[in-house]
């Protein structure tokens, strides 16, 4: 589990493919003395085990599912990941219960520098379309945020200076693809409501 908040950008190092899979190494400010074998980081929203660590860096492996279904299909060595470690308990949950499974990707549509803020645009394939409300919560490439208006299969998110600056969101454009994991309550609810 995670919070959606990013305490960490990557950088991808290395990538090596491995019969069906695709063996990441992600450089990392992170103290990789305290990163067990096997824990979960959530890179830019996708939930990876870690396989092996160095002074700087983990390694982690992409399977086929999470090759076809988010952006770790297009990671290129030298970009940049929003990270997150696992919670723990006592932590502070400062956004929302992220699993780091992620539903599909979302494309942006638009951006709009607004001064203080930044207006992202974002559309969504049509299955995940229900799961979005507004000001409800929703995971892009890993960060926690606020939906505020929803239009069909199409919604906005607002982000402050701190978010694009401490994120990769500095560097979204329109046309970009982002990873999107919809609120796990909302999913929970619609799985509910098909046995009424």
């Amino acid at each position: 589990m995670f919070t959606g908040i990013v305490t960490d950008i990557g950088t991808v190092r290395t990538i090596e493919p491995r019969n069906d899979v695709r063996r990441l190494t992600i450089g990392t400010v992170y103290d990789t003395s305290t990163i067990a074998l096997g824990a979960s980081i959530a890179c830019s929203g996708v939930c990876l085990t870690v396989v092996a660590v160095q002074p700087d860096a983990f390694e982690v492996e992409a399977a086929p599912e999470t090759l076809s279904v988010t952006t770790a299909r297009d990671w290129q060595v030298g970009g940049r990941l929003n990270l997150e470690r696992a919670l723990k308990i006592g932590d502070e949950l400062g956004g929302h219960i992220v699993q780091g499974h992620v539903d599909g990707v979302a494309t942006v549509v638009e951006r709009e520098d607004l001064g203080e803020t930044t207006r992202f645009v974002f559309e969504v394939p049509a299955a995940l379309g229900p799961f979005i409300a507004a000001k409800g919560s929703v995971t892009l490439d890993g960060t926690s945020l606020t939906v505020n208006e929803v239009d069909g299969l199409r919604f906005s998110c607002l982000l402050i200076p701190h978010t694009l600056a401490h994120t990769t969101w500095g560097d979204v454009q329109p046309g970009g693809a982002v990873n999107i994991e919809v609120d796990m309550m909302a999913r929970y609810a619609a799985r509910l409501a098909e046995f009424r």
